[in-house]
């Protein structure tokens, strides 16, 4: 008898479950996203939210928590509810954090990845009015003026800093960085003259076409459509390839079937045309991972962070 009471008990459970997942959503969800509001990340995951709320049937409210390179939603999820109704944007950022800071919970084991979703066109700009026309000056500067070429970021331990300061590390220059809380914020201390240079996603385009700005490379595998004469990094001769992919992640515990209800409606959303032109905006590429192959990616990312960390002295005692 007790262990058909329990046998009921675990059948009971498991549909519960499954009437859960099926009726999911029934309120609005929230998606936290790691930059401020106007910039690129913002945009293009605005109109993914808007597509995918379209399938769900229920509204997607964002939630902009900028700061910390980029892991404020990470840590959002950990005292969230494991119900899908709060999901956040993983940056890249999210998997260096435990190298830097001391947390009490883990970025692969205690977030369920749901669906990597793109990534970012990098490079380098200056001022157009600067003395630096192109990248044989900046690093001739740098070498000149050692700890005196300030750059900007979205900020400290986010791809732009880390990659700026490996391509430093690579040509034995030094820089000065000075971190941001967005791109926003961060074209306005170039324009102000407060930088003398940026290391930012191509949401800097609008000012490149304006004259404002001038692009000095770009670190994907081939050269931009929108900057065809700024050179990648590799045509400069520093190997480095970087579009620091991110998606979305949920609480810890999140029922499977909600998982797959919300990767379902995510991935039928990024194949939307509006996705599509709204990451051309920012020369960027849907990136799609799914579910099992995003926490995957987790762990392997995990794993190559900690040495770039240790590779650049960054690593804090923990």
């Amino acid at each position: 008898m007790f262990r058909r009471t329990l046998l009921c008990a675990a059948l009971l459970g498991i549909a519960a479950t499954a009437v859960h997942a099926q009726s999911f959503p029934t309120r609005p969800i929230k998606l936290v996203i790691a930059f401020p509001a106007g910039g690129p990340t913002d945009i293009t995951m605005r109109q993914l939210a808007d597509n995918a709320s379209k399938i769900l049937g229920q509204p997607i409210v964002v939630d902009n928590k900028p700061g910390a390179g980029g892991t404020l939603p990470a840590q959002a999820l950990q005292t969230a509810a494991p119900d899908g109704y709060t999901i956040g944007q993983i940056p890249l950022g999210v998997f260096r954090l435990p190298y830097t800071t001391k947390i009490n919970w883990d970025p692969v084991k205690d977030i369920s990845y749901v669906i990597n979703v793109t990534g970012y066109a990098f490079g380098i700009a200056v001022p157009a009015d600067s003395p630096i026309k192109n990248w044989s000056e900046f690093v001739a500067y740098a070498k000149a003026n050692p700890g005196k070429l300030t750059y900007g970021s979205t900020g400290t331990m986010t791809s732009p800093h880390l990659t700026t300061e490996l391509i430093a590390q690579q040509l034995g220059i030094q820089l000065q960085h000075v971190p941001y809380k967005g791109s926003a914020e961060l074209s306005q201390a170039v324009l102000g003259n407060h930088l003398m240079a940026i290391a930012d996603s191509t949401g800097f385009a609008p000012l490149v076409e304006s004259g404002k700005l001038r692009v000095l490379n770009t670190w994907g595998e081939k050269r931009l459509a929108k900057f065809p004469d700024a050179p990648t990094l590799k045509e400069l001769g520093i190997d480095i390839v970087q579009n620091s992919p991110f998606g979305i992640g949920a609480p810890k515990g999140t029922p499977p079937e909600v998982v797959k209800r919300l990767h379902d409606a995510f991935k039928q959303a990024m194949e939307e045309p509006s996705y599509v032109a709204a990451l051309g905006r920012y020369d960027m590429l849907p990136i799609y991972m799914s579910s099992s192959d995003y926490a995957k990616f987790a762990q392997t990312t995990f794993t190559r962070e900690k040495a770039l960390i240790e590779k650049l002295g960054l690593a804090k005692p923990q």
